[in-house]
């Protein structure tokens, strides 16, 4: 004769401890994927509205823009106030610069490299404007370092183009 020993189902507080856990790992799964699109799109949409005022027509900055660079926009250094060099330059630079970094850093394209050049944008915008650094510079700098020390993640281009890469240096 054998003695067959019921198993009890584990008790409540295990089964919704184990459902938790899915629960958080799959939320954690969620965020790694969605947290770092959303840190390409918050630094990249400030500077692509900006950029869009900048332009004319298709290849031709604006005349408001060459006159911000040579006119209003100085850079504050040491407590006085110097004007750009070669400002003309400097604002067909700005403006294809602040449309096209934000396009790569939305579409997840050198991704580093975009938040890097995006950073030096802000740090160049913080000598100009000095009076923005707490509720626009700071945060766009926090941004970029962030994308930059954790990468595109796994919705972008350069993880795409990563995984192409490797599949075909090893066939």
């Amino acid at each position: 004769m054998s003695i067959a020993i019921a198993t009890d189902p584990p008790p409540t507080a295990h089964r919704i401890h184990r459902c938790t856990q899915r629960l958080g790992a799959g939320l954690t799964r969620g965020a790694i994927a969605l947290a770092p699109v959303a840190a390409r799109f918050a630094l990249a949409v400030p500077f692509l509205k900006s950029g869009l005022t900048k332009w004319s027509g298709w290849l031709h900055v604006s005349p408001a823009a060459d006159f911000l660079f040579e006119s209003i926009f100085r850079l504050h250094l040491f407590g006085h106030r110097y004007p750009f060099p070669v400002p003309d330059l400097l604002a067909h630079f700005d403006a294809v610069a602040e449309v096209a970094l934000p396009l790569l850093l939305i579409a997840g394209l050198g991704t580093r490299l975009s938040a890097l050049a995006l950073l030096v944008m802000t740090a160049v915008i913080q000598l100009t404007d000095p009076t923005g650094w707490a509720n626009f510079h700071l945060p766009w700098a926090a941004l970029a370092l962030a994308i930059m020390a954790l990468g595109p993640g796994p919705v972008s281009l350069d993880r795409l183009l990563g995984r192409l890469l490797r599949s075909r240096s090893a066939s």
